[in-house]
């Protein structure tokens, strides 16, 4: 599998991003192998914390929420998914699967010996997480979930995501970093924006970025609505604490909570809210409220 690798010079002024790197690799499943870039903070004794990102963004995301959280007295591990960040990036977008990235993070999970694990993912940080959950649920110990869901492709995804889909395949300047500056309700920096391009210095490496919004099952018989109809069976019955935090402003995944609450059992008598003043990328809008309300949540479940 061919692969490009960004420079590291790229991200090392970013703000507030003064994180040092690790590394593991994973079978690329052509008989080769992509790097993968983690963030490590915190005691390594302590039970982990992983926040999983999603599209078009890498684990500079959690950057306003990580301090917080180790200040706590938590480990915490913020992967980059494979074609975002310092991870690795396959040039042909053919070469990402939903199956492959579920693949490859699970063995990011197994080769860093996980466990006793508090999940958050936000969007295909959960679509990723959720399926991570289901086919390992002992390693994990609770589940934080902000502005994602598990589509089966058995309900329509809605006009808001078509339109997503349809920009992202036919817009000439995939841009990240504007990409995400339109899903905040606070807005970015121009020096945010460009953090969130660092890892794309042309086109070339943008096919996992380009590829993500098509591979969310959309219809009955697309290659991971079954799989996922089978992360579900699973989901429905871990009684492990749930928790969903939503932001307000999201078109895509407005009311997508109230399945979570209705359909894990360990969502019932929680202190779910969807917070006022944050879109799609809550971590933006509202990143140390959200680290507040999973350390209370962590603590009350221990």
């Amino acid at each position: 599998m061919d692969y490009l690798r960004t420079d590291g010079s790229r991200f090392e002024t970013l703000k507030d991003y003064e994180f040092a790197p690790h590394y593991v690799t994973v079978d690329d499943t052509e008989g080769g192998s992509l790097r993968v870039h983690y963030l490590d903070e915190g005691p390594r004794d302590a039970d982990p914390v992983l926040l999983l990102h999603g599209e078009p963004t890498w684990s500079y995301l959690y950057r306003h929420m990580l301090p917080l959280l180790v200040a706590a007295g938590h480990r915490v591990i913020a992967p980059d998914l494979v074609g975002f960040g310092r991870s690795d990036k396959p040039t042909q977008q053919q070469d990402y699967t939903y199956q492959r990235h579920v693949d490859w993070m699970a063995s990011v999970l197994e080769q860093l010996d996980l466990s006793k694990t508090t999940l958050f993912g936000q969007d295909w940080g959960g679509l990723i997480g959720l399926r991570l959950l289901a086919r390992m649920p002992e390693r994990f110990a609770r589940l934080v979930v902000g502005n994602t869901a598990l589509p089966t492709g058995d309900q329509p995804m809605g006009p808001a995501f078509e339109s997503w889909r349809a920009y992202s395949q036919s817009v000439e300047d995939f841009n990240a970093g504007r990409i995400v500056y339109g899903g905040t309700t606070s807005k970015l920096t121009e020096a945010e924006v460009a953090a969130y391009n660092a890892p794309f210095p042309d086109d070339r490496y943008k096919a996992g970025a380009r590829r993500f919004p098509m591979l969310v099952p959309s219809e009955p018989d697309d290659p991971a609505a079954e799989p996922n109809r089978a992360a579900w069976r699973e989901l429905r019955q871990l009684d492990l604490p749930v928790l969903t935090l939503f932001g307000a402003d999201d078109r895509v995944m407005a009311g997508i909570e109230k399945v979570f609450q209705s359909q894990m059992p360990g969502a019932k008598g929680h202190d779910h809210i969807v917070l006022p003043d944050a879109g799609h990328f809550l971590q933006e809008d509202v990143g140390p409220e959200l680290a507040r309300r999973m350390i209370l949540f962590i603590d009350k479940t221990r």
